[in-house]
């Protein structure tokens, strides 16, 4: 388990890029986009490599894959694969899974990776994977996810992924819109919900929701926080200051460079340790030492 007096943060949003045999599982046409987005962050790690950055910086971190197999053609970073490496180095790593609702077998698979590997929480991503959250086909894996007490990430807001393409590579921004998680809170209020990135251009919706339902929270991975719109600052420090998360979209966004601009911002001095790791570790049940 991770020890939370050990680690300086809990990045909440990291990925697992490629597979330990070196399948990228994101058309070259969508990586390069990417690449050029972020101005090509740091790389393509395996979970391995995840593992072992974080751990040189002191820092835990929840890792995934996304599955939109169905629609790229192009198998995704296994979960299974991501759990194993988890399981290898507890001490950093936190194994979320990732399972397109458009599945037949979604509920099953998600109950396997539940029961036999450990995953601690799911990651969706409604524009590459092409759904509403709100649809009801996805409401059986999210039954599974909220029987278990897992969270579920989802994507919120501009997507990096597609950016600059014509046609933004054929993605879709209006499934972000975090108005349509709102629903599964409602349907869903033992869910606990995380709402990926601050989400341009909805970030008033976001906020609002947060407010609403305490179950719900934010990440603030896939932006430099010198880009935060002020109403995302001010109810960080306010309102919203248990419900907020420290992510940084590893690889796309290193957490030195996130946290470099992190402590420009107006955050109260007990407001950062909230959104650091206190708030992280809260949601996803991790023990202090003793």
């Amino acid at each position: 388990m991770i020890d939370v007096d050990s680690v300086r943060a809990i990045d909440v949003h990291v990925h697992a890029e490629v597979s330990r045999d070196g399948h990228d599982p994101m058309p070259p046409e969508l990586r390069q986009a990417a690449q050029r987005y972020f101005r090509d962050g740091a790389g393509r790690p395996t979970a391995d490599e995840v593992a072992a950055y974080y751990r040189e910086r002191e820092m835990a971190c929840v890792v995934f894959t996304v599955d939109y197999e169905l629609r790229s053609g192009r198998p995704p970073v296994s979960n299974e694969e991501v759990a194993e490496v988890a399981a290898a180095n507890p001490d950093v790593m936190i194994p979320f899974a990732s399972v397109d609702p458009a599945r037949g077998d979604a509920a099953e698979r998600a109950r396997r990776l539940i029961r036999d590997h450990g995953v601690r929480g799911f990651k969706f991503h409604p524009n590459i994977q092409g759904f509403f959250p709100n649809d009801r086909q996805a409401y059986p894996l999210y039954e599974v996810i909220a029987e278990a007490g897992l969270p579920a990430l989802f994507h919120t807001g501009h997507s990096g992924i597609g950016s600059g393409l014509p046609g933004g590579g054929g993605l879709r921004l209006k499934y972000s819109n975090p108005i349509y998680v709102d629903d599964v809170a409602a349907d869903f209020p033992e869910l606990p919900i995380v709402l990926a990135h601050p989400s341009f251009p909805w970030q008033d919706e976001a906020l609002s929701i947060a407010m609403h339902k305490p179950e719900v929270h934010i990440d603030l991975s896939g932006w430099s926080p010198k880009y935060f719109p002020p109403q995302l600052i001010q109810y960080t420090n306010t309102l919203l200051r248990r419900q907020v998360l420290f992510g940084s979209d590893y690889p796309m966004i290193t957490p030195e460079r996130w946290l470099r601009d992190f402590e420009r911002l107006e955050i109260d001095d007990e407001v950062k340790p909230m959104v650091l790791k206190e708030n992280a570790a809260r949601l996803l049940g991790l023990r202090r030492s003793e």
